[in-house]
């Protein structure tokens, strides 16, 4: 049975791209079928799967719309052997579209249905904002991965995103969940990082992924080059942390 992943957080530069891409390619290495969703205009996800954003002819933002069928727009990644349905800028302009459109909120999951049963896991990467994008993603989920940089602010905005989850929940998705925090670009000398993680783990308990994201120059590096962190440099702490991850989600 398919697991369905939105990796969010509204806050941007945490980690969220970095960590669908890295996670799908984990899973993937691991021999699990994974389709990785650009949910996001900025297409950093597409980008970071090798596939260019400026020259794909069809994305996301034709599926959303009803043009394309989803099937269309799949792209295999032949080296990180997972499936990507990709993005561009032209997604910016599907919020405004998607507003006259019935049943808008459940566009993707309504999509995503015709093949969603070829994968053991879909990941969805949302934007960095609780826009009705996001909240696609959050209707086609089964969990949340919450990707978050322990700092004085992350804190606060988790309560906006859990209020909304739990929104979420009550309107359109009843079997939406939190699945998990991770901490991300961590860095264990910093001793405020060590106490808002301590936080978490004290607020949230099992809901704290035991895996922690260090900050690694290979994961910096491997978006550049269009491939994850995995086929950069495999012995690398991020490549080694994200394979952790893998193990930890397939044991949930």
């Amino acid at each position: 049975m398919v697991k369905i992943l939105a990796i969010t957080n509204q806050k941007g530069g945490v980690g969220k791209t970095t960590t669908s891409v890295n996670l799908a390619a984990s899973l993937a290495a691991k021999d699990k079928k994974v389709l990785l969703i650009d949910l996001d205009p900025q297409a950093n996800a597409t980008m970071g799967s090798g596939t260019n954003k400026l020259t794909v002819k069809q994305t996301v933002y034709q599926v959303l719309l009803g043009e394309t069928p989803i099937v269309s727009v799949r792209v295999s990644n032949l080296q990180a052997k997972y499936d990507l349905i990709p993005s561009n800028r032209d997604l910016a302009g599907a919020e405004v579209e998607m507003v006259a459109l019935s049943k808008r909120e459940l566009r993707l999951k309504t999509a995503l249905s015709q093949i969603e049963n070829e994968y053991h896991y879909v990941i969805i990467d949302c934007p960095p904002a609780l826009n009705l994008l996001t909240l696609n993603g959050l209707c086609a989920a089964h969990a949340v991965m919450i990707p978050m940089q322990c700092e004085y602010y992350a804190l606060e905005g988790l309560s906006d995103l859990v209020n909304t989850i739990k929104k979420v929940r009550a309107s359109f998705n009843p079997i939406i969940r939190i699945e998990g925090l991770l901490r991300t670009m961590f860095d264990p000398r910093n001793i405020l990082a060590q106490q808002v993680s301590d936080q978490l783990q004290q607020h949230f308990g099992n809901k704290v992924y035991r895996t922690v994201i260090p900050r690694n120059v290979r994961l910096a590096e491997a978006p550049g080059f269009g491939i994850p962190v995995l086929y950069h440099d495999r012995q690398s702490k991020g490549a080694q942390a994200y394979l952790e991850l893998a193990k930890e989600v397939l044991n949930v």
